[in-house]
């Protein structure tokens, strides 16, 4: 498939420059994935649209204040780091700008030498690895030094960084917030339990795939990247039960969708696992876990909105896009969700 298939028309004052005033009263466009028909809603009117015995899966990935400005030790030149992936040893992959100012054996200093870095490697793709050295606790440090990375197409400043947070997100380690989860609060969640709706974790730290654009016209020459995904015991056990007594399994965004499918693909079936994924999941790829999925509207010819049809189906999706420009849907990050049931 080529990649210009995926290609719709968004206007720019369609791009959520900031998050609703409510979480939950964003918008929400329920698309049937059978028939492509449409509704129009608003978030808080999920719970008309979950059936008892239903599974969510919530990404409760944490975002770190991962954008860092460092000085070059030796000369003073400023360059952009943006923390991708913790590979342990307190070495992490990264994105670098200006690339020239960030060779292997350069130094840096961050905030007055709260936290030094040296690049210790240029990667084929021009990741850079770094090695950092600070005192004390990493992420303690890192509140102090870093700043929270909103995508780049979001120009005003975030005036309460929790907004890019889920009210759930409990483990640090992600670029970007999986923002399907934005929409929830815990009251809404506490009426979805009461339902009799369960509730399932994973976690997987978002990282270089929320930012790369597909580059090549076949998109099955695409490369992901890999992110470290856990599937614990628990999630496994309420999945597997859902699925035993007839229930959906309801994915809320794409980086749940891709860590059960992940693990259903790896193993045949749920079960607990850790370990990192590279799928790409585009049309013609056949779900093996997940019946639903909750997602915000995603980039023209995206990872995302590949993988959003190859659920619904292209046609539909190109198709419910346009609805959502008529109707003036807010996209993206802060935007508004979609259903797809």
């Amino acid at each position: 498939m080529r990649k210009q298939d995926f290609y719709y028309n968004l206007p720019e004052e369609l791009i959520a420059q900031h998050p609703a005033h409510k979480r939950e009263n964003s918008r929400l466009m329920i698309l049937d994935k059978q028939t492509g028909e449409t509704d129009n809603k608003h978030f808080y009117d999920i719970i008309n649209y979950l059936q008892k015995g239903d599974c969510l899966v919530l990404n409760n990935t944490k975002v770190i204040p991962a954008r860092i400005y460092g000085v070059r030790d030796d000369t003073g030149a400023v360059v952009e780091f943006l923390l991708l992936k913790n590979l342990g040893n307190d070495e992490w992959e990264c994105l670098a700008g200006p690339g020239k100012k960030a060779k292997v054996g350069c130094k840096f200093t961050f905030a007055d030498g709260l936290l030094k870095a040296e690049v210790i490697n240029v990667k084929d793709d021009g990741n850079r690895i770094i090695k950092l050295s600070y005192k004390g606790n990493f992420y303690e440090v890192l509140d102090k030094v870093g700043e929270m990375p909103l995508p780049h197409y979001i120009h005003e400043k975030l005036k309460d960084c929790s907004r890019y947070q889920t009210v759930y997100a409990k483990y640090e380690g992600s670029a970007a917030a999986p923002t399907a989860g934005l929409h929830f609060t815990n009251e809404l969640l506490e009426k979805i339990k009461e339902k009799g709706i369960n509730i399932a974790y994973v976690t997987l730290h978002v990282g270089l795939g929320t930012f790369r654009p597909v580059k090549e016209e076949n998109i099955e020459n695409h490369l992901m990247h890999s992110e470290h995904y856990v599937l614990p015991q628990e999630t496994a056990d309420i999945i597997n039960k859902t699925k035993q007594n007839g229930g959906r399994v309801i994915c809320v965004g794409t980086t749940s969708c891709r860590t059960v499918e992940s693990v259903a693909t790896k193993c045949g079936k749920i079960v607990a696992d850790e370990d990192d994924t590279s799928i790409f999941i585009y049309p013609g790829y056949e779900f093996k876990c997940l019946d639903a999925l909750i997602t915000n509207f995603h980039l023209p010819e995206s990872t995302l909105i590949m993988l959003i049809s190859a659920l619904a189906g292209r046609k539909n999706v190109l198709k419910a896009y346009e609805k959502a420009v008529e109707e003036k849907y807010r996209f993206f990050s802060f935007g508004d969700a979609m259903f797809i049931c």
